[in-house]
Order: structure tokens, then sequence, then C-alpha cells
């Protein structure tokens, strides 16, 4: 099989698909790598370090295209490379197509590209293996954030994120206690904040307060406890995730108002829409704005602040699923692996997302019943 791996366009998108490792693992098992130039370039990945594990360099977006049954790259597909796809090629990346425009889904549908997202990829627990990884980098980066946009300097408060003896320490609310939450959770109290946790799971508030040594409060995230928490915080971190869906504003506006000035708002669920009102989307080159006199980081691709550890922990997770492909063709190792298939949003001219469907007013269809037709027969 072949393999097509894109440059991300953008100056803002650092990251890279495959690093090396992941190139020469492929070439190993007997698999064609194209990978365009410089596209390692921003995680100090030079083209070489690719020739050298069997990767061939191209020099366009069209040429990877072309030649690669599977194309993978980072951010959503732009306007340029979608109609340089054909009929059959799948595509791998972070869609987001809840958020979408309507374009890009018609030409995925269109075109009839297999297209798989990696934020919906779950492996045998449920979980979402390859977004795991990001959310873990970005619940760390979160608090380093944090830490840095309450100074003075950058229109924060003025105080350490931690604690200093005879001095209150910073008060951390994080909204949701998926991965990001967890893990800033525990960047926070190690640094010696007050951390607060809402989540609307009672298991997963539990789970946190049992497993965690240093003390963390936990509520339920009600409007009325949202509303409370966040007037009394200097920092609150947006870490809510629903699979696939456009994130609900938890945070409204009249709930920032109410807030310190010089607070600190890290929206990490900007790429499903965001869960404060008064969020939008930021880039890494102008990540900040202020409103209502609080600090608003709202980054989408926050990991690409750091492209090496991100692209390594991506290749790492993302490797196992790509391979399966190569080794199984794309239908049977559909298939073969449930948790693989739950990431396919677009095949064969249908769209087998449910949540993606309804945004867009388009009729879901099942995948299995486009794998194997004949079970909708024998159903009727």
């Amino acid at each position: 099989m072949t393999f097509g791996i894109l440059k991300e366009e953008s100056p803002n998108e650092r990251r890279v698909a495959l690093t090396p490792a992941g190139v020469q693992t492929l070439v190993a098992a007997g698999h064609t790598v194209y990978i365009q130039h410089e596209a390692g370039l921003q995680t100090l990945f030079p083209d070489e370090e690719y020739q050298k594990v069997g990767g061939v360099i191209c020099y366009s977006a069209q040429e990877i295209i072309n030649r690669g049954q599977v194309v993978l790259k980072i951010s959503p597909p732009n306007d340029l490379e979608l109609p340089l796809m054909s009929e059959n090629q799948v595509l791998l990346s972070f869609l987001h197509l809840a958020v979408s425009n309507r374009k890009n889904i018609e030409t995925l549908l269109t075109r009839k590209i297999t297209s798989i997202a990696y934020e919906l990829i779950e492996d045998v627990r449920g979980d979402l293996s390859v977004l795991q990884v990001m959310s873990e980098i970005a619940g760390q980066l979160c608090i380093q954030l944090a830490g840095n946009y309450l100074q003075a300097r950058e229109g924060g408060r003025g105080i350490l994120l931690g604690n200093i003896p005879g001095v209150a320490p910073a008060s951390v609310v994080v909204l949701g206690a998926g991965t990001v939450g967890r893990t800033a959770a525990r960047v926070a109290l190690g640094l010696g904040a007050e951390v607060t946790v809402l989540d609307r799971d009672l298991s997963r508030l539990r789970d946190l307060h049992n497993s965690f040594p240093v003390k963390v409060n936990t509520a339920t995230a009600t409007d009325y406890n949202v509303e409370h928490a966040v007037q009394y915080a200097d920092v609150v971190i947006g870490a809510v995730l629903l699979k696939g869906e456009r994130t609900p504003h938890l945070v409204t506006e009249a709930m920032v108002k109410k807030m310190k000035v010089g607070s600190v708002i890290i929206d990490v669920s900007i790429d499903q829409g965001g869960c404060v009102e008064t969020g939008r989307p930021t880039s890494i080159e102008e990540p900040v704005f202020t409103r209502h006199g609080v600090v608003h980081y709202c980054v989408p691709n926050m990991t690409a602040v750091v492209p090496r550890t991100a692209s390594v922990s991506l290749t790492n997770a993302l490797l196992p699923y790509v391979l399966e492909l190569a080794r199984h063709g794309v239908q049977k190792a559909f298939r073969l692996n449930p948790g693989l298939a739950v990431g396919v949003c677009t095949f064969n001219g249908s769209c087998t997302n449910e949540a993606v469907a309804k945004v867009f007013d388009l009729k879901p269809v099942r995948l299995p019943l486009l794998l194997n037709p004949h079970l909708e027969t024998l159903r009727n």
C-alpha cells in the first residue's frame, strides 16, 4: 500500500502526521511512504531523516495525493487539498466536521473519499485513543500557559500559579473530568493551586476524588455550580468534550462578566466550538484576547506549540491503526477493528457519523451496511 504525508500549509500548524520512526515501520512492512518536502521541518525531522529510513520525498501536495492510497495530515484538509483527492482514497486527519463548513462534507461525499477522524478513533475500552495523547499534552500545557498569562505583563492578575507560605494559592477551576481535565488538575495541584473540577458524570468525579493523593474539590456541572466556581476563579480550564459533537457553552457571557479582572480562561474545547460563550478561535501567532477584563486563550491546535512531542505521541497512537489498514486493506480493517471503524465519517459517498449528519441535515448510513450491503436485505 502507498501512503502520503502532507506538509501542513498553515504557519500555525507545526506538527507532522508521522515521524521517521513511523515511516520506517511502514517501509519495513513492505509499504511505500511519500513525504512532502519539509513536512517534518518544524518538528526538527528534516527530509534526510525520512530518506534514511526509506521514505520518498515529493515536492508538492498534488504529487503526494496522486501517489498515496492513504493520505495523512494533521489539520482538516483545506480547499486546495480536498479537490485533489479521488474516489476510494483514504484521508486521515483531525477533521472536526461538526464545526466545519458544509463545503467540506459535500466534497468528501461527492468525491467518495473515505475520511477517518483522529479525534473519533477508539481503542478496545472505548477511549479516544489517538485524541487522548493530544489531550494529555494539552492538559499539561494549559497550566503552563495559565501561569504565563496570569503575569501582569500579559494582562493577568499578577499572581503566581502556585502556593507560597502566607499567600493564598491561586484558584483553578476545571470544567470536565476527562483526560485534559484530569491532567490539568494533576499539574495544578502539583504546583500548590486550589483546584476544583466540575463534571456531569458523578463516577468520573468519584474516581478523580479517590485517585489523587492531594485533595481536589469536585462538584457537578450544574449552571449554579459553574457560575459560582468561575466567579471566584483565577483560572478556568475548559475541557469539555462530546464525541464528534459541538461543545455546549457551559460558561455564559454573563458569567464571564462576573469573573475577576485579570483572570485567565484556557478553552481547550475550542476545536469543537468551545465551552465559553465569549471564546473565539485564536492562533499560535496571536493566542489571546481580553474581553470583560478576562484573558482568553483559545488556540484550537494548542499542542502544536510543542510539535516534536506532539508528533512523536501522535505517531505512537496512530501507527497501529495505519498498520492495520496496510495489512488488511481498508474494508477488512474496518470489519476487524470496530474502534477504527468508529472514526470513519464518510465512506463511498455516504455520511457514516450520526452527529455530523445531524449538523448538516444528512441521512446517516451505518458503516456495516456499506461494507456488507446484504445485511440490509437479510434484515428486511
